[in-house]
């Protein structure tokens, strides 16, 4: 069995693409996924499953939830140890998970991007905040709030060229810890 975590773009975001987590966590089981564990309400799936290639987990549950729920939702997928990566990775140094977490942010990416496109996406940062993209994930430093910066994970799904989707560092540790 491997060990996965998935997260969900855009469900449950101003009353669209709703989806319970119950519901999500027995869609997951039906599809044979064991030791199902969702964590809050946007989307995060912690799972083993027999397959190996992420691309065809993504496609499965991809067309898993457009069959059950009548949409679709772009599904990215890590591994339990490119998770850790991503944690051994935190460029910013620790960080206060009760007062900073907000502030320190992870885009999760599709693909890698091409550095033509990482090189543009960069102009558009302005202090404070700070962005570095390393491999498939884009780390985020963003201290007056996600939402006034311009740096949205549409804006970035756009600029680079790829799908994305962002959680929040206490999510991210926290979804690390469910995965071990």
């Amino acid at each position: 069995m491997n060990k996965y975590i998935s997260m969900l773009r855009g469900i449950n975001v101003s009353g669209q693409k709703k989806i319970k987590m119950d519901d999500l966590r027995s869609l997951y089981e039906e599809l044979d996924f064991e030791n199902v564990v969702t964590y809050i309400q946007s989307g995060n799936v912690v799972f083993d499953s027999k397959i190996k290639n992420t691309a065809s987990l993504k496609l499965k549950i991809e067309a898993a939830i457009d069959e059950k729920y009548k949409f679709f939702v772009n599904v990215i997928i890590r591994t339990a140890d490119e998770w850790q990566k991503v944690i051994n990775n935190n460029l910013f140094g620790h960080i206060d998970l009760e007062n900073e977490s907000k502030k320190y942010l992870v885009t999760f990416l599709s693909a890698v991007p091409s550095a033509k496109s990482i090189s543009e996406l960069r102009q558009y940062v302005t202090k404070p905040d700070k962005l570095v993209v390393h491999n498939k994930e884009v780390y985020l430093y963003i201290p007056n709030g996600y939402g006034k910066s311009k740096l949205s994970n549409t804006f970035i799904e756009r600029k680079l060229g790829v799908e994305a989707t962002t959680r929040n560092w206490k999510t991210v540790v926290k979804l690390y810890g469910l995965s071990r």
